[in-house]
C-alpha cells in the first residue's frame, strides 16, 4: 500500500483540521481505513435491496440536486445523495462512461461508501468529520477510486442539528475540484433551507457553539436548586446512573435531547456524596472541536473532577479516537467513579472508539412518558424566573399536561418562562399556541398562522367556540373541523 503523496503529508499544524483539503485529515482517514481492514485494492460491495426514500432529507435533497444536475446536463459529474452511514440514496449523471465507471466501484445505490467499506474517499470523510470535504484521486485509499475527485459537504437537520446525509459529487481526477465543493456545498446549504421551510420554518435548535461550565455544588443544570421531578421512570433512571458511577463504571446517559441527560448525570454524582467538580462539555461546529478539546480535556487527569460530554453523538470520528486515548490515559482505582459521563441520543450513535468504553448506559425517558413531572417542573421553572412561586389556572395546568412536548423538558422551560414573564397567573392565553396544540405534524407557515389565530381567540377567559368562529369568519362546522385538525385542546 503506498501512501499519498509528499505534498499531502505536511505537519499536521501547517493545514486546518476545518479545511476541505487536509493532509492531516487525509492522513488520519487512511490509518481508520487501515484499521477497518479496507483492502487498497479494490471496493469491497456491501448491497442492501431498497432504500429509504420517505425522509424529509431526501425529498429535499433529490429536488435541489436534480435541478442542479439539470444545469449540467451532459458534464461527466456523478450527483449523490447519502444517509449518514454512507449508503448511497440517489445518483444522478447523464455521461455513461462515467455512470460505468462509477458502477465498477459501486458508487451506486444500494451500495455503503463509507470509510469502513470504501476507506478514504469524500462522502466517507465528509460524514465521519461532519465538515465540507475535498478528497483528489491519488487521496483515497483504495486504488481505483484514485481515477476520481470527490466532494463531498454533510447536510445537517435545521430542526435538531442532527446528522442526515450528505450530497457528493464525483468527477474524474483531472477536473476542476475548487468548482466541484463550491457546487457540493451549494447543494446542502439550499438542501437544508429547503428542510428549513417545510418544516415549518422555524429553527428548534441554535447553531452549537462550544461550551465548557461548572455545574454549582447544590444546583441542577436547569438552575433549579432541588429535583422537582417526582415520577418513578426519572427516579429509576437517575438510580440507575448514581449505580454505575458507584461502581466505577464508564456510563452512556442516552434519550432524546432536552430530556434531562446531563441533568440526571449531575444529580447522579451529587447523591453519591463525592466532593467533586462537575464540568460539562458540549461540542461546537466540527471545525472548532479541535480548540475546544484543548480546553478541558485536561481536566480529566485532575483529581476530585467529572466531566459530563455531552451530545458526543455529534463529534467527528477523529475527535472520538483523541478523546478514547485521553480517557485511557487516565490512571483508574477499581470501583472508583470514573472521570467521565458520556451523553447522546442512543448507544448506537455513540462514535465506535467512546462506545467501545462504555460499560453501562442508561436510557433517561422523554418528558411526555412521565407526565406527572410536568407541573412540578413548570413551577420550578417559574420560581426561577420570577424568584417567588408563580401560579397556574387548572386550565392551563390541563394544556400543559396533555402536549407531547417534542422538546422535552427545554421547550417546557421556554414555553413557561415566556408566560410567567407576562403574569402573575398563567392562563392558556399565555401558553405558546404550539403547546395546545398535538404538535405531531408539521405546519407550513400559513397553517402555523391559522393555527395561532385560532388558538388565541379560543383562548380568552369566557370565549366558546361560538364566539370564536363569529370572530373568525368560519362557520361552527368548519371551526371545529380545524380544532380537530391542529388537533388543538379546547
Amino acid at each position: 500500500m503506498s501512501p499519498p503523496p509528499p505534498d499531502r503529508l505536511r505537519p499536521a499544524g501547517a493545514v486546518g483540521l476545518d479545511r476541505p483539503s487536509s493532509p492531516a485529515r487525509v492522513r488520519a482517514s487512511w490509518q481508520r481505513s487501515e484499521r477497518y481492514g479496507v483492502t487498497p485494492e479494490e471496493v469491497v460491495p456491501v448491497y442492501v435491496d431498497g432504500v429509504p426514500t420517505d425522509s424529509l432529507f431526501y425529498e429535499c435533497g433529490a429536488e435541489v440536486v436534480r435541478g442542479l444536475h439539470g444545469t449540467l446536463a451532459g458534464e461527466p459529474v456523478g450527483f449523490m445523495l447519502t444517509d449518514p452511514q454512507g449508503l448511497v440514496l440517489a445518483r444522478w449523471c447523464d455521461d455513461e462512461t462515467i455512470n460505468r465507471s462509477l458502477d465498477r466501484v459501486h458508487l451506486a445505490p444500494g451500495f455503503y461508501f463509507g470509510e469502513q467499506t470504501a476507506g478514504t474517499n469524500g462522502l466517507g470523510l465528509a460524514l465521519a468529520d461532519r465538515v465540507p470535504t475535498l478528497v483528489r484521486g491519488p487521496e483515497h485509499y483504495v486504488a481505483p477510486l484514485r481515477r476520481y475527485t470527490c466532494a463531498a459537504v454533510p447536510v445537517l437537520d435545521p430542526r435538531t442539528g442532527g446528522l442526515v446525509g450528505s450530497i457528493n459529487l464525483t468527477t474524474w481526477s483531472d477536473a476542476s475540484s475548487e468548482l466541484l465543493l463550491a457546487l457540493a456545498q451549494a447543494a446542502a446549504g439550499n438542501t437544508a433551507a429547503l428542510m428549513q421551510v417545510r418544516a415549518g420554518g422555524q429553527l428548534l435548535r441554535a447553531a452549537p457553539r462550544g461550551e465548557v461550565f461548572h455545574v454549582l455544588t447544590g444546583r441542577l443544570v436547569d438552575g433549579v436548586a432541588d429535583d422537582p421531578c417526582v415520577s418513578p421512570a426519572w427516579q429509576t433512571a437517575v438510580g440507575a446512573v448514581r449505580d454505575a458511577v458507584t461502581g466505577g463504571r464508564l456510563v452512556a446517559v442516552v434519550g432524546e435531547p432536552g430530556a434531562g441527560r446531563t441533568t440526571a448525570t449531575s444529580l447522579a454524582r451529587r447523591a453519591t456524596g463525592l466532593r467533586e467538580r462537575v464540568l460539562v462539555a458540549r461540542p461546537p461546529e466540527p471545525a472548532e472541536v479541535g480548540e475546544w478539546l484543548t480546553l478541558w480535556t485536561p481536566e480529566l487527569h485532575a483529581p476530585d473532577t467529572c466531566v459530563v460530554v455531552a451530545e458526543v453523538d455529534t463529534l467527528p470520528v477523529w475527535a472520538a479516537e483523541q478523546l478514547a486515548a485521553e480517557v485511557a490515559a487516565v490512571p483508574t482505582t477499581t470501583g472508583a467513579p470514573g472521570p467521565l459521563v458520556l451523553t447522546g441520543s442512543s448507544f448506537t450513535a455513540l462514535p465506535g472508539p467512546l462506545a467501545a468504553l462504555v460499560e453501562a448506559v442508561v436510557e433517561v425517558p422523554a418528558l411526555r412518558d412521565r407526565p406527572a413531572d410536568v407541573e412540578p417542573l413548570a413551577r420550578a421553572f417559574a420560581r426561577q424566573l420570577r424568584h417567588r412561586d408563580v401560579e397556574f389556572t387548572a386550565r392551563a395546568l390541563r394544556a400543559l399536561a396533555a402536549h407531547g412536548w417534542p422538546g422535552n423538558v427545554r421547550e417546557l422551560r421556554a414555553a413557561v418562562r415566556a408566560a410567567a414573564a407576562r403574569t402573575d397567573l398563567v392562563d392558556v392565553a399565555h401558553l405558546p399556541p404550539g403547546v395546545l396544540s398535538d404538535g405531531s405534524r408539521t405546519l407550513g407557515r400559513l397553517e402555523q398562522l391559522e393555527r395561532d389565530e385560532i388558538v388565541r381567540c379560543l383562548s380568552r377567559p369566557g370565549t366558546t367556540v361560538v364566539h370564536a368562529a363569529t370572530e373568525l369568519g368560519l362557520s361552527r362546522a368548519t371551526l371545529y373541523r380545524k380544532i380537530a385538525q391542529y388537533r388543538i385542546t379546547v
